[in-house]
């Protein structure tokens, strides 16, 4: 087996991590400033809140932090000694417990003055921030996106549309001043032309070598994620972008001596991305594509810059998780032919229920129609307690050779 690559570090790493530094104190100095702060799901229809000058905090993305900073274990078993059964969310038990003890690796979360919930991602976060909304006192928004299993129809665009005017009453009512639609229009245009930019990041992975892997744009994710809407994050991806451009045309790669190109589906394991990244380096391999990145400029198609509002009804319904399994599964067939992949890991996330049931499924049909192999690795993105290094190393063995024959 080859001896594990080099991954060169992009000089843009640095640069996300001031941007992100400074949203988290403005975050946490919000009172301080007079600003307001909404928790909002990762899914949820943050362009609103930016127009009103609030401060959007991400429950998931600090989620996210706690699994890198490996304290996932110990926020979770808070949780679960309040009472929440170990089969919820990680990302749920992990924000209660950091909630309880202002714990995690910022010292909690800011308090929120109030909380935004879409169902587009999974049913859990209902009762989670039901939990979170009376933990704090604040009132609660929730946005409920009915699943689009091949398309998207005009009854279901009227029931979505009619509660983006509801969030704008809502918005209204809890600031005690009118919306902003001269300033929803400019934000409206700069989250476009950030998912745009986000995806011409991503598409940068389809040349060999692939000048960044997955696992890199899990970390740059974090702004399209928190921020998108902001002028910030176009400056951020163009200087991101042009970086690319320019491994590209020196030839610099991800993974030193790039032989197989290999597809992630579902979230990452946060706690272990090092890891995971240098394993399969040591194979010469390197994931080059992602549904879960992919997830923040997907719904791209169904955006109109010039009547934003009007089409977030259908944009924030037809994402990767509010789809149809078959409609999944067309999205990985087309993203394995454009990023020329070899392979496809499926981490079977055992918190992620949205995005595990099905995989099975979608394995068998990958392997029928594409013909290549199919690994489920089975962990969880935040618990280490799901995770085993010794069978993860065993199954990514087997697949590697099963490739590399």
């Amino acid at each position: 087996m080859p001896e594990a690559a080099k991954n060169q570090k992009l000089r843009s790493v640095s640069r996300m991590k001031d941007i992100m530094t400074e949203y988290y104190i403005g975050a946490k100095t919000a009172r301080e400033t007079g600003k307001k702060v909404a928790w909002i799901t990762s899914g949820g229809p943050v362009e609103p809140l930016l127009a009103m000058d609030v401060i959007p905090v991400y429950p998931e993305n600090h989620g996210a932090m706690i699994g890198a900073a490996k304290m996932g274990a110990d926020l979770c078993q808070t949780a679960e000694s309040m009472g929440y059964p170990s089969d919820l969310c990680s990302y749920a038990r992990a924000d209660i417990g950091c909630a309880a003890t202002s714990g995690g690796p910022i010292g909690g979360l800011p308090e929120p003055d109030m909380l935004v919930c879409c169902n587009n991602i999974c049913g859990t976060v209902l009762k989670w921030y039901e939990i979170q909304a009376r933990r704090f006192g604040v009132p609660l928004f929730v946005l409920d996106t009915p699943v689009c299993h091949r398309g998207f129809s005009p009854e279901a665009k009227g029931y979505v549309r009619s509660q983006i005017e509801d969030y704008i009453h809502f918005l209204e009512s809890v600031l005690q001043r009118p919306f902003d639609l001269e300033k929803m229009r400019d934000v409206g245009r700069l989250s476009i032309e950030a998912q745009r930019l986000w995806q011409d990041v991503l598409l940068t992975l389809r040349h060999h070598p692939a000048p960044m892997s997955a696992f890199d744009a899990f970390f740059h994710l974090a702004l399209i994620v928190t921020l998108r809407g902001t002028p910030i994050v176009i400056a951020y991806y163009q200087e991101l972008l042009l970086e690319l451009k320019e491994r590209i045309a020196e030839g610099i790669g991800a993974v030193e001596n790039e032989r197989y190109r290999l597809l992630w589906d579902n979230l990452p394991v946060w706690y272990r991305t090092k890891w995971l990244s240098e394993k399969f380096a040591s194979w010469n391999a390197c994931l080059v594509a992602d549904t879960y990145t992919s997830a923040w400029c997907s719904s791209l198609p169904y955006m109109d810059p010039d009547d934003f509002l009007g089409s977030m009804a259908e944009g924030y319904a037809r994402i990767y998780l509010n789809l149809g399994i078959d409609a999944m599964a067309d999205i990985l067939m087309e993203m394995i032919d454009t990023y020329d992949v070899q392979g496809v890991v499926m981490h079977s996330n055992r918190s992620c229920k949205p995005y595990s049931f099905g995989q099975y499924d979608m394995a068998s049909w990958i392997r029928q129609r594409r013909g290549i192999p199919v690994l489920l690795l089975d962990a969880d993105m935040v618990d280490p307690r799901q995770f085993s290094e010794a069978q993860s190393e065993a199954r990514i063995d087997a697949f590697m050779e099963m490739i590399v024959k």
